[in-house]
């Protein structure tokens, strides 16, 4: 855009945000009929008088916090965000529109239920109106993508749900940290309270895509508080006064990756020649002279699925199930609006989730688990089989249909009282177990279980009387269920081996509390040591016979004493000391914030879970791990104590990008505000729209959508 045509643009939407600014302080308006009230997080507590007015607000909400990320995740949805921004952008351009993501979003959107089309469209609407008169808040760069549509809103679900969540593996994604998460619901029978509690608790990457937005709901028979990714137009984790669920990723297998040989110009199946189907497409790419370019790609599909790779002699397919649903976020809207265990479960079985765990509590004290997801029926292969790379060449092993509700693993009120999940099979949702492997197909889930889902199970299963606050300092718990397992042996080697550095190593970790507390001394050199013991530690691997006993004991006492003197050197040598605290090493840092860290990975069994990035400093910064957090009870009045990490704004210049960072390294959450009066008391800004404003577009200002 030349600077006369950018200049005249700011000014017609400047005119637009005079009307748009929000009130300081509220007072009284009959002619508006939707409020939006934004606490001192940053969390907007919308009250309206229809589910449209509320989702036109819902959508204002989010590019109130999160303008600038919102627009780019819609630009790289249509598969032309090189086109607008760049050779940063081709690789996902390419695999967006390898599977024709905006045409089968176009789809999906004509297929919409009625009610929850005009939902989307109110949602939509939203982003424009606030797009159009805040543009003096968005980068000019991003203009060029207005107006957004709701097949952009469908296609960046595609790419979210599908291609970065459930089929990021086989697609060849690479992530530094893998979603993960933890659930905890406890029934009432189990409860202090004689109340149901929920814990809902994702670990994902702290930008990008994965960001949340935290936000309160509010219309005619809807009310709802929780979070959804940046972009979602529905809340996906949720509760309100009668029930609430949140979601783990599961250990789900519904996409494969087939190995094709090549035979001509085709490859082989069932003994003969089958040819591949190709389409062309055209990306645009823009230079930084802003020249664009044309590049011209061709894209190979089999009957398995879209090709990815090609090379002489083989070709890598790849097939998704589930693609072809279509009402997944009409599905989360009913689960938000149900009011009791019955409502909920005729949601669930609309079977529109194409995978996640699904952990529910209600106000009746039920709590229940469902392996949610498009599990493909197959003729034979266990789980291990089709994990690697399945032979192409064999159409028997081209799944056609998905297995319908009943067959899924689910559970109900078990008799322990408590259901967890930290992204282990269903096997392990409860202890003593009450699914079994054997009782379902071997390609379901496999039979494992991590450190982390076992720590949760250490702290749940002695505790007959769970309150409130028990879940909310098991949710905040860094032990480390590793050293638990090993640390007295470890100990014993070095001192069976001795060396100097060696010592002084075992007489720290005896006085260690075993925490990564930020004020812990030890757990900084012995996560160091985990980290280079790798695979070779534990002397029993882990066994269902023994679910909660295994692993454990050290596999070589003199290789672990000798890999301790080498990290115990490493870290006296970077930090000069070997009980360095685990805060000073590992920090909360954003928006110029920087905090003593607590918590770490899930892998060394912390329940706290934490991911870190190295910095040139010797430091380490949180990059991934706990996001978003609620701890509910659900009695006569629902309590719920929260909170979003890394704050609930990506803007740079918000101050709530970044604010809660204070409170995460002090391990204290929020109360959630959940009535009007609450909100007041603690309220920052207020808007207001009239009926008429959620109904009628905005003007689009002169130049919108043009460079």
């Amino acid at each position: 855009m030349n600077k006369s045509l950018a200049f005249l643009f700011f000014l017609c939407c400047a005119a637009h945000a005079i009307h748009a600014q929000p009130e300081k302080n509220p007072r009284p308006d009959k002619a508006a009929a939707t409020e939006v009230l934004w606490d001192t997080y940053g969390v907007p507590h919308i009250y309206a008088s229809s589910l449209e007015a509320m989702y036109y607000a819902f959508g204002r909400a989010q590019m109130h916090n999160h303008a600038g990320l919102l627009l780019n995740l819609y630009g790289q949805a249509r598969g032309r965000a090189a086109e607008y921004w760049g050779e940063a952008y081709f690789a996902g351009d390419r695999l967006v529109r390898l599977f024709d993501l905006p045409v089968l979003a176009g789809v999906q959107y004509d297929k919409q239920e009625p009610v929850f089309k005009k939902i989307l469209d109110a949602f939509v609407k939203g982003v424009n109106d606030y797009a159009y008169s805040h543009l003096d808040a968005i980068d000019s760069s991003e203009w060029v993508i207005l107006p957004i549509t709701g097949q952009d809103v469908l296609a960046h679900c595609l790419r979210v749900v599908y291609l970065e969540f459930l089929a990021a593996r086989d697609i060849g994604i690479t992530q530094r940290t893998k979603p993960a998460s933890n659930a905890i619901a406890v029934a009432a029978s189990r409860s202090a309270s004689d109340h149901a509690l929920l814990l809902a608790n994702p670990h994902l990457p702290w930008q990008g895509l994965f960001s949340f937005f935290e936000a309160q709901l509010s219309a005619p028979g809807f009310s709802a508080y929780g979070a959804s990714l940046v972009g979602i137009p529905v809340l996906a984790i949720a509760f309100n006064r009668q029930l609430g669920w949140t979601h783990t990723v599961n250990t789900i297998d519904a996409c494969d990756r087939y190995e094709l040989k090549k035979l001509g110009d085709g490859y082989l199946l069932d003994g003969r020649q089958e040819a591949f189907g190709e389409k062309e497409a055209t990306i645009k790419v823009r230079s930084k002279d802003g020249k664009i370019a044309l590049r011209k790609v061709v894209f190979k599909t089999s009957r398995h699925g879209p090709v990815l790779e090609e090379g002489k002699e083989k070709a890598y397919a790849i097939r998704i199930a589930g693609m072809d649903n279509f009402d997944l976020l009409y599905q989360w809207h009913l689960m938000a609006a149900a009011r009791n265990r019955i409502q909920f479960d005729r949601a669930l079985q609309m079977m529109q989730l194409p995978m996640f765990n699904v952990i529910y509590a209600d106000n009746a004290g039920n709590i229940s688990y469902t392996f949610a997801g498009t599990v493909p029926v197959r003729d034979t292969g266990n789980w291990k089989f089709w994990q690697a790379p399945v032979d192409g060449t064999r159409s028997a092993f081209i799944w056609q249909r998905s297995h319908p509700y009943e067959d899924l693993p689910k559970l109900l009120n078990p008799r322990s009282g408590f259901i967890q999940n930290a992204n282990d099979p269903p096997w392990t949702c409860t202890y003593p177990p009450e699914l079994h492997p054997e009782k379902y197909p071997a390609y379901m889930a496999p039979v494992e279980m991590g450190l982390r889902p076992q720590r949760a199970i250490e702290m749940l299963k002695a505790n007959f009387h769970i309150s409130l606050q028990d879940l909310v300092a098991y949710k905040l718990d860094t032990r480390i269920e590793a050293a638990d397992r090993v640390l007295p042996q470890l100990i014993e080697a070095l001192r069976q081996y001795p060396d100097s550095l060696g010592l002084q190593a075992a007489a720290l970790l005896e006085k260690w509390d075993r925490n990564t507390d930020s004020a812990s001394a030890g757990g900084v050199l012995f996560t160091r040591w985990l980290d280079r013991m790798g695979n070779d530690l534990f002397a029993v691997p882990w066994d269902i016979k023994n679910a909660m006993g295994t692993p454990s004991g050290l596999k070589d006492p003199r290789v672990a004493a000798a890999i301790m003197d080498s990290a115990a050197g490493a870290v006296l040598h970077t930090y000069g000391r070997l009980d360095v605290p685990w805060g000073e090493v590992f920090r909360f840092r954003r928006n110029g914030g920087d905090y003593a860290a607590n918590g770490g990975p899930g892998n060394y069994g912390i329940y706290r879970t934490v991911y870190y990035r190295p910095e040139k400093d010797g430091k380490a910064t949180a990059i991934a791990g706990d996001s978003y957090v609620a701890v509910i009870e659900f009695g006569k009045e629902v309590k719920a104590k929260v909170l979003l990490s890394y704050g609930n704004s990506s803007q740079p210049a918000s101050p709530h990008n970044g604010d809660q960072l204070k409170l995460l390294s002090q391990k204290e959450l929020r109360d959630a505000l959940l009535t009007r009066e609450q909100v007041l008391q603690h309220l920052e800004e207020t808007e207001r729209f009239t009926d008429d404003q959620t109904r009628r577009s905005q003007p689009r200002p002169a130049g919108a959508g043009l460079y």
